[in-house]
């Protein structure tokens, strides 16, 4: 019988709606990062560096791209015979079928897959976080506590704690007390969505639980071991570490790879972020390109003005375009003379010549405020922008667009054009 010590589950099936346009088409994550990941190769660069060769990939929501990117996992050296990485999509059982519901639904449903291997420990991840982290010391931390659950936590500012499930430990790590979003947080630990469970564990909790309706880790599963008498303790973790859930922190997290001193170094020999790589041409900068403090993908031509953003493979910034503070997705053409300030430009739209996008004030988005924020102009995968418009902050384009979509020739700040209908 196969015998492995951890394998590994991570949870890549989720919709991530918070990124609005840029998951219209694609799971989260599967979004491209830093001009020539996805942001699922962190988590997976991970689990290969810290020496786990059995992934299990849990899908559901558009997940071709993500699936033809994670092929057989030979980037990350994950392509072996026994173990390697597995896609595991949702599938019709005899009797009751179902989505996954939650995240611990999903694991429950893949039981079968993870006993084939007969793991002491399974490692619990999510695909949509930023982050370098190595299992294999936070594995040694929880056989060195003799805990049932470990889970991954960080401190987080005070007033931000009531976002995150929040755990309070004693002074040997052990969790007393586990507070699920709390409004009155008694801590600011707050855990990352990481977790190492014995094996034995998590399969009795999960089949415990199986009739909860969408079981989740946080709200179920965690609360159910603690309430069974099980040793939870609190691996602390102080390195970088970003939830790119919405546009702003997405943007945020791209901009920080070129700080000065980067506070997350994609740089490091000794932990490689790996990625599944196009056969392309060398980037070509002419002479009368100017790039100031930026990351530009292979195979992108550059005939304009780049200032502190993040250009993805196969782009073209065409002559006298300037490009600032913003994020060009593989295969976008940027026109001669655009201008853009603070915009998030998806793979393979087209950006019209002498357009200009986030011009005037900084008004929030009509239809969805809390998504279209943070003073971005953002243009969906595949859409065309028209020559000579404006478009605001804080806006949404989608599909292709005529001039005659453009009032006066404008997308006011706050405005929302979708002509892909996936806006809703």
């Amino acid at each position: 019988m196969i015998k492995k010590e951890m394998i590994a589950m991570l949870l890549a099936g989720g919709q991530g709606s918070r990124l609005g346009v840029l998951t219209a088409k694609v799971a989260k994550p599967a979004v491209a990062f830093g001009g020539k990941y996805r942001i699922i190769d962190f988590p997976l660069s991970n689990c290969i560096n810290s020496g786990i060769d059995t992934v299990g990939v849990l899908t559901q929501y558009q997940p071709l791209r993500l699936n033809t990117h994670i092929g057989i996992g030979i980037p990350w050296d994950l392509d072996r015979n026994v173990g390697g990485v597995t896609v595991l999509p949702p599938y019709e059982k005899v009797g009751k079928t179902e989505w996954y519901t939650g995240t611990a639904n999903a694991i429950y449903q893949n039981l079968a897959y993870m006993e084939s291997f007969n793991p002491d420990y399974v490692l619990i991840l999510s695909g949509d976080h930023i982050y370098k982290m190595d299992y294999e010391v936070m594995l040694d931390y929880h056989k060195s506590h003799n805990a049932d659950v470990t889970i991954a936590v960080m401190p987080v500012p005070q007033e931000e704690a009531s976002r995150f499930g929040i755990v309070v430990t004693d002074e040997k790590g052990r969790i007393t007390e586990f507070q699920e979003k709390p409004a009155q947080p008694k801590s600011n630990l707050a855990s990352m969505g990481i977790y190492i469970f014995n094996w034995k564990s998590l399969k009795e909790a999960l089949v415990t639980l199986s009739e909860q309706e969408g079981c989740d880790f946080g709200k179920h599963v965690i609360p159910y071991c603690f309430e069974q008498g099980q040793t939870l303790t609190a691996y602390e973790y102080h390195g970088y570490w970003k939830d790119v859930g919405t546009l702003g922190s997405y943007w945020e997290a791209n901009m920080e790879l070129i700080d000065i001193i980067p506070e997350f170094n994609l740089y490091e020999e000794f932990w490689k972020i790996y990625t599944k790589n196009e056969i392309l041409p060398p980037q070509y900068i002419s002479a009368e390109a100017q790039i100031h403090r930026s990351l530009i993908g292979d195979g992108t031509e550059v005939y304009g003005r780049v200032e502190n953003s993040i250009i993805g493979s196969g782009v073209v910034v065409g002559k006298g375009a300037v490009v600032r503070d913003s994020i060009i997705m593989q295969g976008a053409v940027i026109g001669e003379n655009a201008v853009l300030d603070r915009a998030i430009v998806a793979e393979n739209a087209v950006i019209g010549a002498r357009t200009q996008l986030g011009v005037g004030e900084n008004i929030p988005n009509k239809v969805k405020p809390g998504v279209y924020s943070f003073g971005l102009t953002v243009i969906g995968e595949n859409a065309q922008v028209p020559a000579d418009v404006k478009i605001g902050k804080n806006t949404a384009v989608t599909g292709n667009t005529l001039p005659e979509d453009y009032p006066d020739g404008c997308l006011e700040s706050g405005e929302t054009l979708d002509k892909a209908g996936v806006v809703a």
